[in-house]
C-alpha cells in the first residue's frame, strides 16, 4: 500500500510538473528579461555599482543560466498541450543581457578588484582579526592559518591594483579548506559548527577573493552556456526565430558571442575533444554573422529599390505626362469637358495626415536600424584563437551585391540590345549610394572603401570575380549597338548637335540613338565608367580601327603599282583616268574610311564628356595645355606621355596615342619598315582619287535640314579619318605629316575638280556635296594651303547650290 501511495504521488506530482512548469518557467524568463535589462541599464550608467552589487550580477546570471539551460533541454520533449509555453522567441533578449553584464564585469574588472581589495583590507581583515581574538579555545596551527589570512589581506592595497599587480588567493582558499578540515573532525579543540559566526566571515572573505583574483572563473561557473555547442539545431532554430522577429533582431548578436563560451567545456584530460568543438564553434559563428549580414544587406537592398524609385519619378521624361494633363486641362476647362485624374507628382508619400501612419519604408529602416545595432554591438570577438568581425561580413555583403546591383539597373538584354540609358543608371547609383551612406549612421564601417573598391572595378573589363561590368557591357553595345547600325546606314552623325541621330528607314530601330549619344548621356557615361572606363572603350574603338586600317592595307597592297603610278601622276588627267579604271574595291575603301571617321567622331564625343566632368583637375588641365603648346620642342617618347596623359584627361590631342598604339601593333615581321611606310603613303593616294566617285551616290547628298548640316552617309566624318589616320600612321613610321597630308590635299583637290569637266548627270549629281568635304580643320593643314589647291570661292558656292537645291525641293514637296 505504502508503495502504491508513493507511487501515486509522484505521478501527482509529474502531472503538476507537466501542467505548470511550461508557464511558471515562462513567467521567471519573463521576470528576468526586465530585471536583467535593469540591470545592465543601471551598471552601464554607473559602473562602481558592481563593487557592492556583484553578489546580485552573479546571482541573476546564474539564475538566467539556469532558465535557458531548462528551456533548451525540455525544447526537443514538450508536451503537446503546453507546447507554446516551450517556445520563446524572445530568448535572444535573455541571453543578450547576460552577455551584456559579463561584458561589465569584464570591462570594469579593475574597478571590482579596487573595491575588493579596499574590503578585504579595511574591512574583513579587522572583523577576522576581532573573532579569532574572541576565541576561547586556539591551538597553534589554527591560530597561524588564521594570523596569515589577517596578515595577507592586511597587506592588500590599492596601488596593487593600479600597477597592475596579478592576485593569487588560491592558497589562503586552500589554508580555508584546511582549517575546515581540522575543525571539523569529532575530537577537535576548536569546532567549527560552534563558530558559526567565524564560518560565515570566511565564506564571504573567500567570495571577496574570487572577485579580485577570479572574476573569469566566476562567469564561467555561474553563466556558461557551451552547453549549446551539443544542442546546434536547437541553437540555430533559436536564433532563426530571433532574425524572423523584427524586435529582437536587435539582440541576434548573442548567437555569434554564445560561441565564445564552447571552448569552456573542453578539459585538458580530453584533449581529442578540443578540435571538434571548435571546428563547431567557427562555424556557427561564421554562420550566424553571416545572415546577420544578409539581413541587413536584404535590407538595405530593399531600402535602395525604394529610393530608385523615387529618383525616377524626378527624371525629366516623367514631367511629360504633367506638361501634357496641365495642357489637356486648360483646354477641357474651356470646353466644359472633364478631364483625367491629376497625377500625383513626387513627394506626395512623404506628406502624412497622421503620425500613427507607417511606410513600407518606415518599417524597412526600423528593422535595419534594430539589427543594425546587433552588427555594432562589438567591434570584435575571439573564437577559438580566431577573431570575427562583425562589420567585416556586412562590409564584404555590401559591396558584391552593390557589384550585382549596378550591373543589374543597366538592364542589359543580350538577345534585344536593350540597355539603360546611361543617366538614367546614373541617377539609380547615385540614389543607391545615398542609401548606403547613410547606413554610416546605423553602423560604424567605411562605406567609402565600399565605393571605392566596388566603382573601380566597375571601370574594369571584368570585377574580381570575373564578371562582366558596366565598362564591358556599355562598350559592346555602344560597338555592337549603335555603331553597327551606323555603317548600315540607320544611323548618322551630326556634328552640329554633337549626336547621333536615327534616319527615318523602313526597318524602325528598338532605341533613339540621339537618347544614347548626345552630350548629357555621354557625360554620364564618362562619369560612371572615369578614366579607366573611357579608356578601356577608347582602346577597344581602336581595335576595331585598326582592324579596318588592316583592311584598308591589304586593298593597298592589291592596287600597289597603280597606287604609285597614280601618286606621281596628278597633273595629267587623262592618265589619272586609265589609271583609275584599273583601281579595285574603290568603294570598299571610301566605306572604311567612313567607319573609321564615325568611331573617331564617338570617341571625340565620349573624350568631351570626359572632359567636362572631370573639370575638377583644373590645375592638372593647365599643365597639360602648355605640354601640348611646348610638344613641338621635346622627344617623341617624351609627346607621347604627354599626349597619353592628356587623353587620359579628355584634352584633345593632334595625335591620338590610343590609335599610335592600336596601330602600332600591326607592324609584321615580313615587311621592312620602308615597305609599310610606302603602304602608308599609298593609303592617303587611294583616298584621295577615290572621292570623286562619292558625287554619285544618292547618299551624299549635303542636307541643310539635318541639324548636323552633314551628310547622310556620314561622309563628313571621313575628314577626322583622315587627319587622325595619317597622323598615328606617319607619327609611327617618323614621316612628316604635314607633307603628306599636302600631297593627300593636291591629289584629292586635283580629282574633286575633274568632276566639274564631266557630263553625265549620274556622276556628278552630287558634286557640290563632295566639294564640301575638303572644307575640313585640319590642325596640320592652313587655310592658305587649302586656297592655293583648292580655292574657297568654289567651296562657298558648294554650300549656296546645296542650300538652293535643298529649299527648292522642300517647296516642291510643299506643294505637291
Amino acid at each position: 500500500l505504502s508503495y502504491n501511495k508513493r507511487i501515486n504521488d509522484i505521478r501527482e506530482c509529474k502531472e503538476a510538473a507537466v501542467s505548470h512548469a511550461g508557464s511558471m518557467h515562462r513567467e521567471r524568463r519573463k521576470f528576468l528579461r526586465s530585471a536583467l535589462k535593469e540591470l545592465a541599464t543601471v551598471l552601464s550608467d554607473q559602473p562602481g555599482l558592481l563593487g557592492p552589487k556583484a553578489l546580485f550580477v552573479f546571482m541573476a546570471l546564474s539564475f538566467a543560466r539556469d532558465e535557458i539551460i531548462w528551456l533548451l533541454r525540455h525544447a526537443d520533449n514538450m508536451p503537446k498541450k503546453s507546447a507554446d509555453d516551450f517556445i520563446d522567441k524572445h530568448i535572444a533578449e535573455l541571453i543578450f543581457y547576460m552577455e551584456e553584464l559579463r561584458a561589465h564585469v569584464r570591462k570594469y574588472g579593475p574597478v571590482m578588484q579596487r573595491y575588493y581589495v579596499q574590503y578585504l583590507s579595511g574591512f574583513d581583515a579587522v572583523v577576522l582579526n576581532e573573532l579569532v581574538q574572541n576565541l576561547s579555545v586556539c591551538p597553534e596551527d589554527e591560530s597561524i592559518i588564521m594570523s596569515s589570512f589577517v596578515n595577507t589581506m592586511t597587506s592588500l592595497s590599492v596601488k596593487q591594483v593600479e600597477d597592475g599587480e596579478v592576485f593569487d588567493f588560491r592558497g589562503m582558499r586552500l589554508d580555508w579548506f584546511r582549517l575546515q578540515a581540522y575543525t571539523s573532525v569529532s575530537k577537535a579543540s576548536l569546532s567549527l559548527a560552534d563558530h558559526r559566526e567565524l564560518g560565515k566571515m570566511m565564506n564571504t572573505i573567500i567570495f571577496h577573493t574570487k572577485m579580485v583574483d577570479s572574476l573569469v572563473e566566476m562567469l564561467v561557473e555561474t553563466s556558461d552556456l557551451s552547453i549549446f555547442c551539443f544542442y546546434s539545431r536547437a541553437f540555430e532554430k533559436m536564433f532563426q526565430q530571433c532574425l524572423e522577429l523584427p524586435s529582437q533582431s536587435r539582440y541576434s548578436i548573442a548567437f555569434p558571442l554564445l560561441c565564445t563560451h564552447f571552448m569552456s567545456c573542453t578539459h585538458e584530460l580530453c584533449p581529442e575533444e578540443r578540435h571538434h568543438i571548435g571546428d563547431r564553434s567557427l562555424s556557427l559563428c561564421n554562420m550566424f554573422l553571416d545572415e546577420m549580414a544578409k539581413q541587413a544587406r536584404n535590407l538595405i537592398t530593399d531600402i535602395c529599390t525604394e529610393q530608385c524609385t523615387l529618383s525616377d519619378q524626378l527624371l525629366p521624361k516623367h514631367c511629360a505626362k504633367t506638361i501634357s494633363q496641365a495642357v489637356n486641362k486648360k483646354s477641357k476647362k474651356q470646353t466644359g469637358k472633364k478631364g483625367e485624374p491629376e497625377r500625383e507628382k513626387p513627394g506626395v508619400e512623404s506628406m502624412r495626415k497622421n503620425r500613427l501612419v507607417v511606410t513600407n519604408l518606415d518599417k524597412l529602416h526600423t528593422a535595419l536600424s534594430e539589427l543594425c545595432f546587433s552588427i555594432n554591438y562589438v567591434p570584435n570577438m575571439v573564437v577559438w584563437e580566431h577573431t570575427f568581425t562583425p562589420r567585416e561580413y556586412l562590409t564584404s555583403h555590401l559591396e558584391i551585391r552593390f557589384t550585382k546591383s549596378i550591373v543589374g539597373m543597366t538592364m542589359y538584354n543580350q538577345a534585344t540590345q536593350e540597355i539603360a540609358k546611361p543617366s538614367e543608371l546614373l541617377t539609380s547609383v547615385r540614389a543607391y549610394m545615398t542609401v548606403l551612406q547613410s547606413i554610416e549612421n546605423y553602423v560604424q564601417i567605411d562605406i567609402t572603401r565600399v565605393f571605392n573598391n566596388v566603382l573601380l572595378q566597375q571601370t574594369q573589363h571584368l570585377d574580381s570575380h570575373g564578371e562582366p561590368t558596366i565598362t564591358s557591357l556599355y562598350t559592346n553595345w555602344y560597338l555592337e549597338t549603335l555603331l553597327r547600325q551606323v555603317s548600315n546606314g540607320h544611323i548618322a552623325y551630326f556634328p552640329a548637335m554633337k549626336a547621333f541621330v536615327n534616319l527615318p528607314t523602313e526597318n524602325e530601330l528598338t532605341f533613339n540613338a540621339e537618347e544614347y549619344s548626345d552630350i548629357s548621356e555621354m557625360r554620364s557615361l564618362s562619369e560612371l565608367l572615369g578614366p579607366y572606363g573611357m579608356k578601356f572603350l577608347s582602346e577597344s574603338l581602336m581595335w576595331h580601327i585598326s582592324s579596318q586600317v588592316a583592311e584598308l592595307k591589304k586593298l593597298v597592297v592589291e592596287n600597289v603599282d597603280v597606287l604609285t603610278q597614280m601618286r606621281t601622276s596628278f597633273d595629267k588627267p587623262d592618265q589619272m583616268a586609265a589609271l583609275f579604271k584599273r583601281l579595285s574595291s574603290v568603294d570598299s575603301v571610301l566605306k572604311r574610311m567612313t567607319i573609321i571617321g564615325v568611331i573617331l567622331s564617338f570617341r571625340s564625343l565620349a573624350q568631351e564628356a570626359l572632359r567636362d566632368v572631370r573639370n575638377h583637375y583644373k590645375f592638372l588641365r593647365n599643365l597639360l595645355k602648355y605640354f601640348l603648346l611646348c610638344n613641338s620642342y621635346i622627344f617623341y617618347q617624351v609627346a607621347m606621355n604627354v599626349y597619353e596623359l592628356s587623353s587620359a584627361a579628355g584634352l584633345p590631342c593632334e595625335i591620338d596615342p590610343a590609335l599610335v598604339v592600336a596601330l602600332s601593333s600591326q607592324k609584321s615581321e615580313n615587311i621592312s619598315p620602308e615597305e609599310e611606310y610606302k603602304i602608308a603613303c599609298l593609303l592617303m593616294v587611294f583616298v584621295a582619287v577615290s572621292l570623286p566617285t562619292l558625287a554619285s551616290n544618292v547618299m551624299s547628298q549635303y542636307s541643310p535640314a539635318i541639324e548636323g548640316n552633314g551628310h547622310c552617309n556620314n561622309i563628313h566624318c571621313l575628314a577626322k579619318a583622315i587627319n587622325q589616320i595619317a597622323a598615328a600612321l606617319f607619327t609611327i613610321h617618323k614621316g612628316s605629316i604635314e607633307d603628306r597630308l599636302k600631297e593627300f590635299l593636291a591629289l584629292a583637290s586635283s580629282s574633286l575638280l575633274k568632276i566639274g569637266q564631266e557630263t553625265d548627270k549620274t556622276t556628278t549629281r552630287n558634286r557640290e556635296s563632295v566639294y564640301l568635304l575638303l572644307d575640313m580643320e585640319s590642325p596640320f593643314l592652313t587655310m592658305d594651303l587649302l586656297e592655293s589647291c583648292f580655292p574657297y570661292v568654289l567651296l562657298r558656292n558648294a554650300y549656296h547650290a546645296t542650300f538652293l537645291a535643298f529649299h527648292t525641293n522642300s517647296l516642291v514637296y510643299i506643294i505637291f
